[in-house]
């Protein structure tokens, strides 16, 4: 069998993410491109599908190990671990790229709209148990949540969910088991959006 068509799994998927995150952040493709490519990349099923995702950017090459890509190290998450809690985090935060929100009977709240933020794409790995979370983001914030699985849950975003056209484009992945999740504008953007 060719190498190429051999099957990948999420951890390879995962390191494609991860470099398309850094080739976004250093202005190597636009955000219409990330989007586009993320969703490529999600969706390969084999390294053939992978690798074309991310074969024009510097770095990237699929190793001679048919069983794992050859990519530089992903980037930590900044962990957020709530157990039979309450926890509201607003004002002037530092956000990563990358944010691992694990939930367990939780109320969990996450206010962006001041926050220090320093790259074009937030990605949010959720793992909810029976939690309520709520994220807050900017007006001029894009937010995907068509990676998140639910199972009894509910998830919504009111925020802006065209293709990332705004400062900052946020994606939420993952898991939510009996719990909610809701993203969505400040109170009172709208009405400010209808009166310019």
């Amino acid at each position: 069998m060719d190498e190429r068509d051999l099957r990948v799994g999420d951890a390879d998927r995962e390191r494609v993410v991860e470099m398309l995150h850094r080739a976004v952040g250093e202005g190597m493709i636009t955000l219409d491109e990330f989007s586009s490519r993320m969703d490529a990349a999600l969706a390969a099923r084999t390294r053939g599908e992978l690798s074309e995702v991310v074969a024009d950017l510097p770095g990237s090459h699929v190793a001679t190990d048919p069983r794992q890509f050859s990519l530089p190290s992903a980037t930590a998450a900044l962990p957020i671990k709530v157990t039979m809690s309450s926890i509201h985090r607003s004002g002037n935060w530092r956000v990563p790229e990358r944010l691992a929100l694990k939930t367990r009977f939780s109320d969990v709240k996450l206010d962006l709209t001041q926050a220090d933020v320093r790259t074009p794409v937030i990605t949010v790995d959720v793992d909810d148990m029976c939690s309520s979370t709520e994220i807050v983001v900017p007006d001029d914030f894009t937010v995907d949540i068509n990676d998140l699985r639910c199972l009894g849950s509910s998830a919504h975003s009111r925020a802006n969910t065209a293709p990332p056209a705004g400062r900052v484009h946020v994606v939420l992945r993952g898991h939510v088991r009996f719990g909610s999740l809701t993203v969505k504008h400040p109170f009172g953007s709208r009405l400010r959006r209808l009166w310019g």
